[in-house]
């Protein structure tokens, strides 16, 4: 047809039933692409791609039969060229980097924002649409760009890079038990009102997780630790 253009075939490899429901259902949601299957394994990933073709892989790092770059892996040895955005919690960037010389276009990490999934899926749809030759540098580049992501989103109001990096290192190292942001707060150096703050930030971007303390007398205090990357469903 005239003017018309292919859908981008995805699949979402999710072991998360709940996770990869939504994923698809955000997939479906951005014009010029269409859902292929849903896998819940490594395993059930080669099937589906045994018999339906796909231009997509919406890839989750932690799959009950194994890492979802051992699966990229074998993919690519099997001459399976789909392109892979990995979606998923890990943070490593020697994984990122892996992932990089396996193919993986994109990574985001969860939680995320439908907004946060389509801006990356656009952007890859407008990556593939480039053709041709390069008529110099520029033109690489610029076709390179559209899959780059927008700088960092900024901080709320009132808070800094550093003091989170602060925040995020003594919660990290307190292990098990948490803080409370009395304790955080005198860790780092700041109040305990700006130290919750910050540990209420990390609550809400999943990288912590909040739970009643109680003491011997008064009002039970909020304490905080630190999610470790299963635990956030990666």
């Amino acid at each position: 047809m005239s003017g018309a253009q292919e859908e981008i075939g995805v699949l979402v490899v999710e072991d998360d039933p709940l996770a990869a429901e939504a994923h698809g259902r955000y997939v479906e949601r951005v014009p010029g692409f269409a859902v292929r299957g849903i896998a819940h394994s490594a395993a059930e990933a080669r099937r589906l791609l045994a018999s339906t073709p796909v231009d997509l892989l919406l890839l989750d790092l932690y799959l009950p039969d194994g890492h979802g770059l051992a699966l990229l892996r074998a993919l690519r040895a099997a001459g399976c060229g789909a392109d892979v955005i990995a979606v998923t919690s890990a943070r490593d960037l020697a994984v990122v980097r892996e992932g990089v010389s396996l193919g993986v276009v994109q990574h985001v990490l969860k939680p995320f924002a439908f907004a946060t999934l389509r801006d990356r899926l656009v952007r890859y749809a407008a990556f593939r649409t480039v053709a041709g030759e390069a008529g110099g540098q520029d033109e690489v580049d610029r076709a390179l760009a559209a899959l780059r992501a927008p700088g960092p989103a900024a901080l709320p109001k009132g808070m800094s890079g550093p003091t989170l990096a602060a925040v995020t290192r003594v919660l990290r190292a307190a292990g098990a038990p948490g803080l409370t942001a009395a304790e955080a707060g005198m860790e780092v150096g700041i109040s305990r009102i700006t130290a919750r703050r910050y540990l209420e930030h990390l609550v809400d971007t999943g990288r912590a997780e909040r739970s009643p303390r109680y003491g011997s007398v008064g009002r039970p205090e909020h304490g905080y630790h630190w999610l470790p990357e299963r635990a956030r469903g990666g």
